[in-house]
């Protein structure tokens, strides 16, 4: 297995009381914004194919985040999706993890089977060294030597090679709005909106 195709698959969750994983999280409104007269998307449509996609190299997935004089910037990240939750890793001199500590706000990115989609939300860094250890020992599972620093990073003998050097950052990102376009029949455009 790459390193990539590893760090992408190795993706864990630790739930908040409050958040429910995106399996679990429902739209409350969807808004069809097609123009041609297709009915809306449903939300299954990104959400069942979510998971496999995070962990094939060739499906690849984009970060947005903007700087604190609000200059945009994006980068290409190894996302994953592991028990209803979508997860990432940023070195801490980075800078999208330099954007993340000013602002949470964010967007991914990604071209799925059949549909284009960009989600807003928030993305937090995972500190509990509890979780990045449970992290850590997954990641290892899967193929990417990850270990905890026992301090809430993890390191490992090799990452993406835009990283930077270990401790590597983890965060977990929170769904708020999410655009989906149609790329296959049936065709159609929708704005999902997740309270």
């Amino acid at each position: 297995m790459l390193a990539g195709q590893a760090i992408v698959a190795a993706m864990s969750s630790a739930r908040h009381p409050s958040h429910l994983p995106m399996s679990e999280h429902e739209p409350t409104a969807a808004t069809n914004l097609d123009r041609y007269g297709n009915d809306a998307l449903p939300w299954s449509r990104a959400r069942d194919v979510l998971p496999a996609s995070f962990t094939k190299m060739e499906i690849p997935v984009f970060l947005g985040t903007a700087s604190p004089d609000g200059r945009p910037h994006s980068s290409g990240i190894g996302a994953g999706w592991h028990e209803g939750e979508i997860y990432f890793t940023s070195g801490p001199g980075t800078r999208k993890s330099h954007n993340l500590a000013a602002n949470p706000a964010c967007t991914i990115s990604v071209r799925i089977p059949g549909l284009d989609l960009t989600m807003e939300g928030e993305a937090h860094r995972v500190t509990d060294v509890g979780t990045v250890e449970r992290l850590a020992a997954h990641y290892a599972a899967e193929g990417w030597p990850a270990e905890s620093d026992g301090e809430g990073g993890l390191t490992a003998p090799f990452s993406a090679p835009s990283a930077g050097p270990p401790p590597w950052h983890l965060y977990r990102f929170t769904l708020r709005t999410a655009v989906g376009v149609a790329t296959a029949e049936p065709h159609g455009a929708t704005r999902w909106t997740f309270s």
